[in-house]
């Protein structure tokens, strides 16, 4: 049920937008795994073994990120994933990506010691080969953190094809550069409940 076309990663360092560069520059890296959709063109009512069958791929690529990104799994800070479903398919199957792709950097990073209560926020669209996504991120530990809201763009040059799906993993090792909108600060979090 799992045919994989592609890999494809992109890594950067933002070390500002506007202002002094940042004490640090912040990481942040997206994965995409282009697969075919065996869904594709037809309407089937139980979709939910697909999800089931990506669990491992989900596990070794987030692990795959975190390498690709050159880091240890502790410096990661806020995650996002998405998924940009061929035209010949229908959204509910980029939803697919909710347990495999989340849970997978959650196990990843819970395993090394890092809280995950926040969800993973998601963003899932139809599209066509090289359509672009934006993936939300937000801090793994509390989503109530501003200084951890952000987005990152990616897409994959000449995919999805019409039969095919592009599930996207996104992980960064902290805050906006430069970030002063208030809110709930990192030292403040809780972590009882996801959200503070």
């Amino acid at each position: 049920m799992i045919e994989i076309r592609r890999i494809w990663t992109q890594v950067e360092d933002v070390f500002h937008e506007f202002g002094p560069r940042g004490a640090q520059p912040q990481r942040r890296g997206v994965l995409a795994v282009v697969l075919a959709n065996p869904f594709a063109g037809r309407y089937v009512p139980d979709i939910v073994p697909m999800m089931e069958a990506m669990k491992p791929a989900g596990v070794e690529l987030a692990q795959r990120l975190v390498a690709a990104m050159k880091l240890e799994p502790v410096a990661i800070q806020s995650y996002g994933k998405g998924g940009i479903v061929g035209v010949d398919g229908e959204s509910e199957h980029g939803h697919l990506w909710h347990v495999p792709g989340g849970y997978a950097m959650r196990e990843l990073l819970e395993r090394h010691g890092v809280p995950t209560k926040a969800i993973v926020p998601s963003n899932t669209k139809v599209g066509g080969p090289g359509a672009r996504i934006d993936i939300p991120l937000t801090h793994v530990n509390a989503s109530y953190v501003r200084s951890h809201f952000d987005t990152i763009e990616a897409g994959v040059p000449g995919a999805p094809m019409g039969d095919e799906i592009a599930f996207f993993l996104a992980m960064s090792t902290g805050a906006r550069i430069h970030e002063r909108v208030g809110g709930l600060r990192v030292d403040q979090i809780k972590g009882e409940d996801g959200l503070r």
